[in-house]
Formats: C-alpha cells, sequence, structure tokens
C-alpha cells in the first residue's frame, strides 16, 4: 500500500478537477476490509443527490444479480463501491448520462486500489469499468465481454449496466441469467463467507 486509504478517501471527495465541466460531489464507498469491489460507470443523479451507490432500481437489480440484499451491499466491510468516475457527469442530448469524465480514473483510480489490500473479486459493471479493468484483455464490445465471463473469473466477473435500458439485451442474452448470475451468486457467498 502506497499512502493511506483514510487520507485518500478524504482528497477524493474533496476533489474539484472537472468543476469547470460537473457539479462534482464524488460518490465512493471503500474500506480496507472489503472483499468485493463494485466497479461501475459513474453514479446517476439519484446517486449525486442521496450520496449513496446503487441507491435506484438498478441497484435493486444488481443486488438481485449477486443474491445479497441492502445491508450486505452496504455493509462496508464486505463491499465496496467505486465508479470508474466518482461524480454524476450530467445528462447528453438524448437524455442519456454522459460518458464519466476520463480524468477521474487518470487521476485517482490506480491510487485507489494501491492503497488497500487487493480485492478477491471485482464486478465490472459496464463497458467503461470493464475497459479499465481489462485493459487488453476487452473483447470486441460488451456483450463479447460478459459473454466470455470465465475467461476473466473469479477475479473479475464482467457485467452490462442493470438498467432498465438494458431490458432488450437481457431478453438476447438468456445465457447471462441462466449460466452467469448462478456462478455471481456463488462467488459471492464464497467471498463474503471467507
Amino acid at each position: 500500500m502506497t499512502e493511506s486509504l483514510k487520507s485518500l478517501l478524504a482528497e477524493i471527495r474533496a476533489c474539484r478537477i472537472c468543476e469547470a465541466f460537473i457539479d462534482p460531489r464524488p460518490v465512493l464507498h471503500v474500506t480496507a476490509r472489503a472483499k468485493i469491489l463494485i466497479a461501475s460507470q459513474a453514479p446517476g443523479l439519484r446517486v449525486h443527490r442521496t450520496g449513496q451507490s446503487f441507491n435506484d432500481a438498478s441497484g435493486d437489480r444488481l443486488r438481485a444479480w449477486m443474491g445479497v440484499d441492502r445491508a450486505i451491499f452496504y455493509d462496508g466491510s464486505k463491499i465496496a463501491l467505486a465508479a470508474t468516475a466518482f461524480c454524476f457527469p450530467g445528462y447528453d442530448a438524448n437524455g442519456g448520462d454522459k460518458s464519466p469524465r476520463k480524468e477521474c480514473a487518470a487521476h485517482w483510480r490506480e491510487r485507489l486500489l494501491a492503497a488497500r489490500p487487493p480485492f478477491e473479486t471485482t464486478l465490472l459493471v459496464g463497458s467503461y469499468a470493464q475497459a479499465w479493468h481489462l485493459g487488453d484483455g476487452l473483447r470486441a464490445n460488451m456483450t463479447e465481454t460478459v459473454k466470455a465471463w470465465r475467461d476473466y473469473a473469479p477475479r473479475y466477473i464482467p457485467l452490462p449496466h442493470p438498467s432498465w435500458r438494458n431490458n432488450g439485451w437481457l431478453k438476447k442474452n438468456s445465457w447471462f441469467e441462466t449460466e452467469l448470475l448462478p456462478y455471481l451468486r456463488r462467488r459471492v457467498r464464497r467471498v463474503l463467507s471467507s
């Protein structure tokens, strides 16, 4: 570990690197004891307002995928939540969330991961988290990356974003529910019980 996690988290929460582009309010939940990291894209507006990651319908779906309740999900000794960017990036012209600000991961991510023991498993929620963590191991697109989950497990488990916007993807890719989700639930139970 290269620096104190406590001081680094205070520095991240005070970050204003992107202040010229967005309303900064970094949201992350990381402790030195957590065994699982949930790495996603960036907080949505509701998370920005409440300060609690996955505090929405997509969080309900993600918890169901994992087989955990809210108490376990938000137990910092078990699960850490740190998106690729820590602030809500705003909306694009189509009403969807903008891409996460690149400055955030470039400035903070390696330092954050180095400031604590390695996670036993990292859930890579969405293509931005997959790209950052998998680098050259990334497949042609998010579907191919998630489909190749066995190649990354148990260290990484790539997942689509649990948003309602992916309902069509979930219907087209039934293997996700029949093959990947049972593994994900077993892995989460095993890691959290060790």
